[in-house]
């Protein structure tokens, strides 16, 4: 059944599985949605060649995978989706736990950081559309039960509440605001991760989560998804030491 599902919303040949008949302004949003993640994280960073080197051979590795139908098999146990997402989740992990990481942490811009958020609205916007294509369940969109969208809208008013120019003038409540956002995406990220056609699935059987598997849509939990979680657990770090 899940095999029938994403083999009538998706268009593939022996070298290419892309889901065909999505509207351009919903591509546009998320393609612009991914280069201003790039934007903005590579903008918090001092030394950009190394960051921007591992980014762009990520987005290209990832899209070979979801562009050749790799992903798109769902019957393996693991499934092979985990081959892009847990690269990038261990590299955040290496980061957070290497003297040389956590100096790289510490080193980042906290108000890009911050403003980063911005992209949760196109993302959001994105899913809604994705989900009116029947590409992802509706409870994965701010109509259902992911709540993330509110991230994205506050991310500007921390922005210019928290900062008095590159200083923090509100160091417990921009914390706070980073605590509260780790769990919206926490919430959806379980939601689509059970939504997904996946052995273990257990939501949204009706219609799965199958957007993911495809190019360009994988970028959202390979990079996007990862790029705010390390965000937000940068920022964190920050905020937690004296100031």
């Amino acid at each position: 059944m899940r095999e029938g599902f994403l083999n009538k919303v998706s268009c593939s040949t022996k070298f290419i599985h892309m889901i065909t008949g999505l509207p351009s302004y919903l591509i546009i949003t998320f393609l612009a949605a991914v280069a201003l993640t790039y934007q903005l994280f590579i903008t918090a960073v001092k030394d950009k060649k190394l960051p921007t080197f591992i980014i762009f051979a990520w987005l290209i590795i990832t899209a070979v995978l979801a562009y050749t139908g790799f992903l798109a098999n769902t019957t393996g146990i693991p499934p092979r989706f985990l081959l892009a997402v847990a690269p990038a989740l261990v590299f955040i992990v290496f980061l957070l736990i290497s003297p040389k990481g956590q100096t790289f942490l510490q080193t980042l811009d906290l108000r890009m950081l911050t403003l980063l958020h911005i992209v949760r609205i196109p993302v959001e916007l994105s899913l809604y559309w994705l989900a009116a294509q029947k590409a992802v369940p509706d409870l994965m969109t701010f109509a259902g039960s992911n709540f993330d969208i509110v991230a994205g809208i506050t991310a500007p008013v921390m922005y210019f509440v928290c900062f008095n120019g590159k200083e923090v003038k509100r160091r417990k409540l921009l914390l706070a605001w980073n605590l509260v956002c780790v769990g919206l995406l926490l919430n959806i990220v379980i939601t689509a991760v059970l939504s997904a056609p996946f052995s273990f699935q257990r939501l949204a059987f009706d219609q799965p989560n199958i957007a993911v598997l495809f190019f360009p849509f994988v970028w959202l939990p390979s990079f996007i998804v990862m790029t705010v979680l390390l965000s937000h657990l940068a920022a964190i770090g920050q905020l937690q030491k004296k100031p």
